[in-house]
């Protein structure tokens, strides 16, 4: 007789249970000179059968061995053959009845990620790749987050025909507009705007996407299906599994070798269907269910991973320490963290600081969920009321800040402190200096891929294009000098625009890809940009878990500042911040000592330019300004 779903769910969360079945060593398929083996946790299957192909796709089958039940529910099966570059699925029997899946644990698979792929990993290192090393870590973590396919789809972006909206779009170095020499685009571009850390969005195998379709198909790729795997469609070859590895790897080692960090956006919250490798070798095991045996939904996409469950936390954890030191990975941006327990988060803190060293590797995400999610033992989830229950060194975005600056991301028409609305500035001033959490924890930002772009947001909001771009300058230099990590879209720049579409997940690339000649247009943001970020690195230390120094704040209706005094590495001993929302100038007096202009809205970080001689200086309207102490 079939088990229900919940009946399932009491066994696998029983002592007897655990005892039996759980299991701490390796998992997949392993190759070398020496022999090819497969292991499978499958604990509730009757009989297991390895089945072999020559190919990834429609290919007939080579051969199909049955496996040996072992302990820990885990099946295995050895050869002394090297099987590297064959592929395989497995067939289970359970209670009398049969299913093929993939194997939750493969490295490789072929086209679609239906079919696994044995591979032997050395094969696909990049030359010098063994050399590759991370750059150093900054101060202050700039993130610039971009998406293979939409970067640099256009043909205004420079890149070669052949590899627009692929892999190898990030390893080309020389990119200029249209090809022209003279405005950088793509990776030149981000080095030169100071950027020293890159969040890639999905670079997984997720299912949205047909790999032998059109190359024009696109979405954003939060739709796991091989969660160990490179996606397909980002690859010159996405018939043969070991092409898109080599590239994911490439990409790694270009932006390395050009000073830039690596971040992989990771979603182990939900899987793109519950049809999926987990669920046919270990039943309801990965998943939540709800009171009335109905899985659980508070991803809004069907499903919630069972993070909470122990063989489900090994596979996470196992996940990230593979991606981290496979592929060079330097950190992880965790999709919908709200929904992972605590313990896992913990668990995936502890292995990569052990493994790397404390904090080497960069751990954040989203301290929210979509919707209810219905947990299989009582534990607290990621959410930002528990984050200081997390282990040092697990970040998270601040929606405060998000919406304080630019107005609610649900609200179209709800302004910020920058287009406006004034109420906020006690709020947006205890973001800056009451740290509840420490500072490294918090992500600062107004744009993500989510949601309207802050250009178009800001069109919601304000209609005249001359106030847009100043309240655009005020809600740059906003988050930019708030505490902890500063991320901002691709192209946010230079007033990226998605036509003012919220939720571009899958719309076509003529709204989603980055329109690199906004630059010409607005070469003046972009200036602005590279001066802020230049001068946040100057004054990193503004904020530390430690503190520099008493972070002294006041506000008023429209206007609010802060200082903080600053550590000795610093050119100035303290700095003052002033922003003014209002739609018309604000004086402010100094305080004793020598003060200079270090930057403003109308020249972005001039630095220390000229000493202000008065004892005031004029904010202007919808404007900031930042001195400096001599």
């Amino acid at each position: 007789m079939k088990r229900q779903p919940l009946d399932l769910k009491q066994l696998y969360i029983s002592k007897e249970f655990e005892d039996e079945f759980l299991y701490d060593g390796a998992l997949g398929s392993f190759c070398d000179e020496n022999g090819t083996s497969f292991m499978l946790w499958a604990p509730l299957a009757d009989r297991v059968w390895l089945r072999l192909y020559e190919d990834g796709d429609h290919g007939s089958l080579l051969s199909e061995e049955e496996m040996e039940r072992g302990s820990h529910g885990v099946w295995t099966f050895f050869t002394k053959e090297n099987l590297c570059g064959k592929y395989y699925d497995f067939e289970l029997e359970s209670d009398g009845a049969r299913q093929i899946s993939g194997d939750p644990y493969t490295k490789a698979c072929g086209i679609n990620g239906h079919r696994s792929m044995v591979i032997d990993l050395d094969t696909t290192n990049p030359l010098g790749w063994e050399e590759d090393i991370a750059p150093k870590k900054e101060a202050v973590d700039v993130i610039y987050e971009l998406n293979v396919k939409d970067f640099m789809w256009e043909e205004a972006s420079g890149a070669q025909e052949e590899v627009r909206g692929t892999y190898k779009s990030l390893c080309q170095n020389d990119t200029t507009l249209r090809g022209e020499g003279k405005i950088k685009t793509g990776v030149s571009h981000i080095k030169e705007l100071g950027v020293n850390t890159v969040q890639l969005m999905p670079v997984f195998d997720f299912a949205s996407v047909d790999e032998a379709g059109a190359k024009d198909q696109f979405n954003w790729g939060y739709d796991p299906m091989n969660y160990n795997v490179p996606e397909g469609s980002y690859s010159s070859d996405p018939y043969h599994g070991e092409v898109r590895i080599k590239e994911l790897k490439e990409v790694i080692m270009n932006l390395h070798k050009q000073g830039i960090r690596v971040i992989m956006d990771v979603v182990y919250n939900h899987t793109y269907s519950i049809d999926s490798p987990l669920q046919r070798t270990a039943p309801w095991y990965f998943y939540r269910l709800d009171e009335d045996g109905n899985a659980s939904n508070g991803s809004a996409c069907g499903n919630d991973i069972a993070s909470e469950m122990p063989m489900c936390q090994k596979y996470i954890v196992d996940s990230v320490l593979y991606w981290a030191k496979e592929y060079h990975f330097d950190g992880f941006r965790f999709d919908l963290m709200g929904l992972t327990d605590r313990d896992c988060m913990n668990a995936i803190r502890s292995a990569l600081d052990d493994t790397f060293g404390e904090g080497e590797k960069v751990i954040y995400g989203e301290p929210w969920k979509a919707g209810n999610t219905y947990l299989a033992k009582d534990i607290p989830l990621v959410t930002k009321e528990s984050i200081g229950t997390l282990k040092k060194g697990i970040g998270y975005f601040s929606d405060d800040i998000r919406d304080g600056i630019k107005g609610s991301v649900f609200e179209f028409k709800e302004a910020g402190f920058a287009n406006g609305r004034t109420g906020l500035e006690k709020k947006l001033l205890e973001g800056t200096c009451s740290f509840g959490t420490k500072p490294s924890r918090i992500v600062s930002y107004v744009s993500c891929h989510d949601n309207h772009t802050l250009f178009d947001k800001l069109r919601e909001t304000t209609p005249d294009l001359e106030l847009r771009l100043k309240q655009y300058k005020l809600a740059a230099a906003l988050y930019m000098f708030m505490p902890g990590k500063i991320f901002f879209l691709s192209g946010e720049e230079f007033c990226r625009s998605k036509d003012g579409e919220e939720n571009s997940y899958n719309l076509p690339l003529t709204i989603n890809s980055v329109k690199w000649e906004n630059l010409e247009d607005y070469g003046d943001m972009y200036a602005f940009y590279k001066g802020m970020i230049s001068l946040r690195k100057k004054i990193a230390n503004l904020y530390g878990d430690e503190g520099a120094g008493v972070c002294r704040g006041w506000h008023k209706r429209g206007v609010f500042g802060f200082s903080v005094d600053e550590k000795s590495d610093c050119p100035w001993k303290r700095v003052n911040v002033i922003y003014n929302g209002r739609n018309k100038h604000f004086t402010y007096r100094l305080p004793k000592g020598e003060w200079e202009i270090i930057a403003n809205g109308e020249s972005g970080a001039c630095y220390h330019s000229h000493t202000v001689a008065e004892k005031k200086v004029e904010v202007e309207a919808v404007s900031f300004v930042m001195i400096g102490e001599r």
